[in-house]
């Protein structure tokens, strides 16, 4: 009996060593113009232009990884994803699953803030092939004796990698294997034991091993590149002195006002000496008086450039109080980095070189047919001199990072050289990697896109644009449901000081408080331009989108507590955002059925429905509208018949809802708008 173990044994190993050397002759024999059968790995995500651009996710998220993975024949396969920091060498592992149509599923999760590398790999897997056939013979009563034999020499070989505390287990699985050659219900009892199964499952036996031919980039920002309420402001106008600048401290005495209303980063316009030649006057006008502040964004004077405060702001330690005092209040400022010039910055006269030349020697001002901007000069990133430029423009950032500011917003990126963004965020964040940089580009989508893919963390969108249902939907489901996603990261700003939308100039305070609720939870960052809260809604003139007496141009004193504010309103939705982790991911987004056209039904929903929210809208600010929404309770876990509560936080009042169609009635005069959260 023992003689007949033995030859079962040797049999099963030289089947193996038989197919492991078929396998390297068949690999020796294949030429250089010849490519070998292997196992295709294709259709990967998140993949950015194949592998040109790296993807985006936050530390602790769960990334989850797709690719189409096949080979000829019918043998059982394998793959996980291979991921590593950038900086280490060697590779972690996370195993991938097949769930449909050759399609291959796998997550891993990224724990530090840096750039971290993955890749893919795919085998086939002897052990588990032999086992399916073997599990279909016996259930079929086929002679299994030679199969036993080759699952012996299968099984050994997996031992060869086993840990030793596992070799036991799979020292008693090959005596099993033996002793029920003869027996089918036992062989097939042994195939499907946990232990076994576990045991295949932790030691793969890996054959046609096949590496994904790229290796592909993700950047793993820390969390408030994905969720945060953003509230911009212009430093001298935080004061209480018509007429007069306000400083630093007038700015620290304001933070306990932005704090209640539950804001995460106050990012200000820029805050450097502004020029004198040229200025613009209230309202933009050309001819300025000497009183005139000027614009903030024509940047540079005798005073200084980009790494210079505006005396009537403060000092430089003045302006290290405020963020001191911002991060002690639990929030962040963000700094608006704008890379030109008025006519009196230092560049001007220390390195012409770096601006435009008309025929007549001079300095080009900035152009954007018709408009004209007098008080700047644009720098030209691809002059003889480009590269000094560009190290001029990092050695900016990296100098206000010192200050302690790890957020900037760019103004215009999309007028300097897509190339020139790539270099400089790759530069910054491969020794600051919390640094956050976000996209002023109101432009064509194709180049909004590209500044994205080339590092900008968050992005404007044309949110401030989509008013209807239709084009509400259409647009966020491209930013959050196609591939966008996995490198786009929509900020949904309400107004800017460049941009007063007609419907908040024509619908009151309904259309601001309609507004700030699409705003907070379509995405997970959002932000307001100060007086949004004051429902400030006078224009330039009746066609423009420019506000009345602009604090671009002039100062500016404010009620901060004048009749009819929305305040109280901005701080219930910013609490209730910060209470629900489903309202801080941007990529969950899911838009539900409603047939009035005035009525926007969405929902968020973490991934294992622990938190569940549902908010309708109505679009329209002057009537009332009712309809009846209907959720996709299959996805919350809620069959139809079941009744659930839904509990709306904006008012607290709680009811009692009963399978896929309820009714909703929003009256814009009173709220115009429910955030549900459902609970089962």
């Amino acid at each position: 009996m023992l003689k007949g173990h033995l030859n079962m044994e040797k049999a099963g190993i030289r089947v193996l060593r038989e197919h492991n050397m078929a396998k390297t002759r068949k690999s020796a024999q294949s030429g250089a113009g010849e490519e070998m059968d292997g196992i295709v790995i294709e259709k990967v995500s998140p993949e950015v232009d194949g592998g040109k651009f790296p993807a985006k996710c936050i530390v602790g998220e769960m990334v989850t990884v797709e690719a189409d993975i096949f080979k000829d024949g019918h043998d059982v396969l394998g793959a996980c994803i291979k991921f590593k920091k950038k900086s280490d060498e060697g590779w972690d592992e996370s195993p991938m699953t097949f769930f449909d149509n050759d399609r291959w599923r796998g997550t891993f999760v990224p724990q530090a803030n840096t750039r971290y590398l993955y890749t893919l790999e795919a085998w086939m897997d002897r052990l588990l092939t032999w086992a399916r056939d073997t599990e279909k013979k016996c259930l079929g009563k086929v002679d299994i004796k030679s199969d036993i034999l080759e699952g012996i020499g299968f099984v050994k070989a997996m031992a060869k990698s086993a840990s030793e505390g596992d070799k036991p287990k799979i020292d008693l699985l090959i005596k099993n294997l033996k002793l029920a050659q003869d027996q089918p219900e036992k062989v097939l009892a042994l195939i499907r034991d946990q232990n076994f199964l576990k045991l295949m499952a932790k030691y793969p036996l890996k054959e046609h091993l096949t590496a994904y031919d790229k290796t592909l980039e993700m950047v793993v920002d820390r969390s408030c590149a994905e969720f945060g309420a953003w509230y911009e402001l212009f430093p001298r106008s935080q004061g209480k002195i018509p007429n007069k600048s306000a400083t630093f401290k007038d700015c620290i005495a304001r933070i306990p006002d932005i704090k209640k209303m539950g804001f995460d980063i106050i990012y200000l316009t820029p805050i450097h000496p502004i020029g004198l030649t040229n200025r613009k006057g209230p309202n933009n006008t050309l001819n300025a008086d000497r009183n005139a502040p000027g614009s903030p964004w024509a940047i540079g004077s005798e005073l200084g450039g980009h790494k210079a405060i505006h005396p009537e702001l403060g000092t430089m330690k003045d302006f290290e109080d405020y963020v001191r005092a911002a991060r002690e209040n639990g929030m962040e400022i963000a700094l608006d980095i704008a890379f030109q010039c008025s006519p009196d910055h230092p560049y001007a006269k220390e390195h012409p070189e770096w601006f435009y030349h008309l025929p007549d020697g001079t300095i080009r001002y900035a152009e954007n047919p018709p408009k004209k901007y007098e008080d700047i000069y644009p720098l030209d990133f691809n002059c003889a001199d480009r590269q000094a430029l560009w190290d001029e423009m990092k050695s900016i950032i990296v100098f206000w990072i010192e200050k302690g500011v790890k957020i900037f917003r760019v103004d215009n990126p999309h007028t300097k050289p897509l190339s020139f963004w790539k270099w400089l965020i790759d530069g910054v964040q491969k020794d600051h990697p919390e640094t956050i940089f976000f996209a002023e580009a109101f432009t064509r989508p194709k180049v909004m896109k590209y500044l994205a893919k080339s590092g900008f963390t968050q992005s404007y969108t044309y949110f401030t644009w989509r008013n209807a249902k239709a084009e509400l939907r259409q647009y966020f489901e491209e930013l959050t449901q196609t591939d966008m996603k996995d490198y786009y990261r929509g900020n949904l700003f309400a107004n800017t000081p460049d941009i007063l939308h007609e419907f908040l100039q024509t619908g009151g305070r309904p259309a601001f408080q309609i507004r700030l609720v699409l705003a907070a939870t379509l995405s997970s960052s959002y932000g307001i331009y100060s007086g949004f809260e004051l429902c400030e809604n006078k224009a330039k003139a009746p066609a423009s989108e420019e506000y009345l007496d602009s604090e671009k141009y002039q100062y500016k004193v404010w009620d901060w507590n004048r009749a009819d504010h929305i305040k109280e309103f901005i701080a219930k939705v910013n609490q209730i955002r910060a209470s629900n982790p489903a309202l801080q991911l941007y990529k969950n987004l899911e838009f539900h059925h409603s047939s009035n056209e005035a009525i926007l039904c969405y929902g968020k929903r973490t991934r294992d429905n622990g938190n569940m929210v549902v908010v309708t809208v109505n679009l329209d600010p002057f009537r009332v509208q009712e309809d009846q929404i209907c959720l996709p309770l299959w996805k919350f876990g809620i069959e139809d018949w079941q009744t659930y509560q839904v509990h709306d936080l904006l008012n607290n009042k709680k009811y009692s809802w009963k399978g896929p169609s309820n009714y909703v009635r929003l009256d814009p005069q009173v709220t115009p708008a429910h955030i549900f959260l459902i609970k089962k």
